[in-house]
């Protein structure tokens, strides 16, 4: 199908691209690497009045490291996460996920923050850096994730706010890690995903960080599998047992890929192999 007309906007700042996105109100979009967005123009499920492209605003591009953290721009391509060396050093779940995401076409021309900021629930990111335990860098402000992602398709920023990066903390440099997911076909949504951090020490998990793919309108952090592992042996026994908690506080839809319940019983498999895979047992 044929978009509705709109008129197109290229800022060359971030504060002429606020102001623009500040003048249309509600009737805008942002424009990142478009892999989202022109889909629903596309069939006519979004009508902006106005596209503002922020692909030329250096400031929304690239990774720096900020000595304890990595500060990740909203406009690197998924391509450029995978690749960097900084993230596979400091942040490597992120590495591992995003190889995952979509397939070449879509990694070399969609972006990380332009993911995130779409806040669908079975985008295979925003579980990632749920576990991951990050903050968002806005041109207003600064939001921790527990508060990024709202509901459905919706997140925290205002009408006339811009995501410019997202920082992630170098702390779980050293920790097992693991992204298990289940999907259809190579290209799909996940059906359910599973993003795992794993602290070990003396044999034991001292510590766990567990994100929740397509289980609710939103990311799901597995608090209570993390609560029950926390301590105890690492072990495929222990990780089943944990891992039957997965659905704890979650609200996975039902759809043509699958049931709420289906969903449930994945998200306890997909945990476990999850946990196994990042404490390498």
């Amino acid at each position: 199908m044929i978009p509705a007309p709109f008129d197109y906007v290229r800022p060359s700042s971030l504060p002429e691209a606020v102001a623009a996105l500040r003048d249309a109100g509600d009737e805008a979009k942002v424009l990142a690497g478009g892999q989202s967005l022109l889909p629903l123009l596309r069939m006519r499920l979004a009508y902006p009045e106005v596209l503002i492209d922020v692909g030329g605003l250096p400031e929304l591009h690239g990774i720096r490291d900020e000595g304890s953290s990595l500060l990740v721009g909203a406009m690197t391509t998924h391509y450029e996460v995978m690749r960097d060396p900084l993230i596979r050093e400091h942040c490597p779940l992120l590495a591992a996920a995003t190889s995952t995401v979509a397939d070449p076409a879509v990694r070399h021309r969609g972006t990380f923050g332009g993911s995130l900021a779409h806040a669908d629930p079975a985008g295979d990111l925003p579980a990632v850096v749920l576990a991951m335990d990050a903050v968002f860098v806005t041109s207003a402000r600064e939001i921790p994730v527990g508060e990024f992602f709202a509901d459905y398709l919706t997140s925290a920023l205002e009408p006339d706010e811009i995501l410019v990066g997202v920082r992630l903390p170098k702390s779980y440099a050293g920790w097992g890690f693991h992204y298990e997911k289940f999907h259809r076909t190579a290209q799909a949504w996940a059906i359910v995903g599973v993003a795992c951090l794993v602290r070990r020490s003396d044999g034991e998990v001292a510590e766990a960080r567990i994100g929740l793919t397509n289980m609710g309108a939103a990311p799901v952090r597995a608090s209570a599998v993390e609560t029950a592992i926390a301590g105890g042996a690492a072990g495929a026994d222990a990780f089943r047992a944990a891992a039957e908690n997965a659905p704890e506080g979650t609200n996975p839809p039902s759809d043509l890929h699958g049931s709420a319940d289906y969903r449930r019983h994945l998200a306890k498999v997909l945990t476990a192999r999850a946990l196994a895979t990042a404490a390498g047992v």
